[in-house]
């Protein structure tokens, strides 16, 4: 026994020294007992460690070598995926290690044989991760064996053992342990590494993707991984002129944007003070007029969303399309351009009371803060809707809405809490408060703004970023980090993206 059953052996993990050499060399011939010759020269670990220190490492436990991860960079471009053990470490002489590559390529990991069962292993694969993502390269290769294939060659195909071995009905003490890491089967090579009776000259190809990897480094124009939010809960009021409720709007994005917001979003219909006017009007006649100022708000959401450098999600306005009424709005970006959304699922009450139709575009938007979706209201209750969206990419979907009473709000908040859970994405819902006397059918109005979250550790508990007072004019700013989903689509405690069964059922969107 090395320790006692009372101590605790102090584990280091640090980068490999050349002084550690004789140590290495006793743990290799330990580890590799069935190939007791295969062990790496004094002058190939020097090699090593003076062109990559960082990618070599031990772990150190009662001052012996308990385990170790050696590493070279290579260049992707020069190698195809059929290559050899000789032809990736250069004849072992690492002349392949590229200091300019963009792939991780382990060549070596063991464990000395008393030291097994204390998962040392995974330690210093996540230390290869770490590099991985420091030194900003795409991905961690390697060829790993397959040792207990021989047991079972002569019944199973390489493809059939791998498939088994990743239903857990039969064990490999290699590719398990890879599978278990979030590594992936690229590819079998056959002859990868001669001599190898365990594995059948078998390797499979096995590849970590690093989801914090770009392939440039720019100056401006980055791609923003923390994105602020602002959203407007607005109170419906009587605006004595069109100019009065431009003013509002103003204040609000002005406010938004002094907080160097990316996005700010306003609420379904927050124009609809605006019919007042035509009160005395049929109710399919008042949406009309309302319509008629839809035009002139966009191009003043335009030309504040430049103003004010500041992405403008403009909640909805009626808008006539041909014969028909529809509930659209607008994505102002910030360097000027636009783009319509439509609200697809029309309640029965705009149907009836406005004669509204169902729009058509169901589409994702490219911003400075990465892809992004917009549902009105209704339509965030339907799932398939915000999948399709999920599967182009979303990261934040924004959903402006206008609820009368408390539930019609939860059925709004609710649906939008399922749709960050099962699409991992962040949700902005933004409301309207207060009430409307003298406009039909907009009497009372019932919000409380939210910005919402998957479930998983790197998020709130209940799934809550933040969420206004209920029923109050206010403003919400919230932080959003993008790469909190990444981690979670990677790594999550369940990954409902990934874990979807294609096999049995798929959505897609019409043409």
């Amino acid at each position: 026994m090395l320790t006692s059953v009372n101590e605790t052996p102090k584990i280091e993990l640090r980068n490999l020294k050349l002084k550690d050499y004789q140590e290495l060399k006793v743990s290799m011939i330990k580890s590799y007992n069935k190939m007791p010759d295969e062990y790496w020269s004094k002058d190939e670990i020097r090699t090593l460690v003076n062109k990559f220190p960082e990618g070599q490492f031990c772990i150190i436990i009662d001052n012996k070598i308990a385990g170790c991860a050696l590493s070279i960079i290579i260049d992707s471009k020069k190698f195809d995926e059929d290559h050899t053990y000789q032809e990736i470490t250069g004849g072992e002489n690492f002349s392949t290690h590229n200091n300019n590559g963009d792939i991780l390529y382990g060549i070596d990991v063991f464990i000395h044989p008393d030291y097994r069962g204390m998962r040392l292993g995974r330690r210093l694969y996540e230390a290869r991760k770490e590099v991985c993502e420091q030194l900003n390269l795409k991905s961690i290769v390697f060829g790993g064996r397959i040792p207990n294939y021989a047991t079972y060659s002569k019944e199973l195909t390489p493809k059939k053992y791998i498939e088994k071995v990743k239903l857990q009905e039969i064990h490999d003490p290699v590719l398990s342990f890879q599978l278990s890491n979030d590594f992936h089967v690229k590819k079998v090579i056959k002859g990868y590494l001669p001599g190898d009776a365990e594995s059948k000259e078998y390797a499979v190809l096995m590849e970590w993707n690093n989801i914090y990897y770009t392939k440039t480094t720019k100056l401006i124009d980055t791609p923003k991984t923390v994105v602020r939010l602002g959203l407007v809960q607005w109170q419906m009021r009587l605006f004595k002129d069109y100019d009065a409720l431009v003013s509002q709007i103003e204040f609000f994005v002005d406010a938004v944007s002094d907080y160097q917001s990316d996005f700010i979003l306003f609420p379904e219909l927050f124009n609809a003070p605006l019919m007042a006017q035509f009160n005395e009007l049929t109710e399919p006649e008042a949406i009309r007029g309302l319509s008629t100022y839809t035009e002139r708000l966009l191009e003043t959401f335009q030309d504040f969303a430049v103003n004010y450098n500041i992405n403008i999600i403009t909640g909805s306005m009626p808008m006539v399309i041909g014969e028909h009424m529809y509930n659209v709005g607008f994505l102002c970006r910030r360097d000027g351009s636009y783009e319509r959304y439509e609200k697809l699922h029309i309640t029965p009450a705009e149907e009836a009371a406005w004669g509204m139709k169902g729009g058509s575009k169901l589409q994702t938007f490219d911003t400075d803060c990465g892809k992004i979706g917009v549902l009105i209201c209704y339509d965030v209750e339907f799932p398939e809707v915000g999948r399709i969206l999920a599967e182009e990419g979303m990261n934040i979907l924004f959903v402006p809405f206008m609820t009368d009473t408390q539930n019609g709000y939860s059925r709004v908040k609710i649906c939008a809490q399922a749709r960050a859970v099962e699409n991992e994405c962040y949700v902005a819902i933004a409301g309207s408060v207060g009430n409307l006397p003298k406009v039909n059918n907009m009497d009372i109005q019932y919000a409380q703004s939210a910005v919402l979250t998957p479930s998983d550790f790197a998020f709130p508990v209940n799934g809550i970023k933040a969420e206004a007072t209920p029923n109050t004019e206010s403003t919400l700013l919230v932080d959003v980090d993008l790469d909190l989903l990444k981690e979670l689509h990677a790594f999550g405690s369940v990954r409902n993206m990934k874990d979807r069964r294609k096999d049995l059922y798929s959505l897609k969107k019409k043409k």
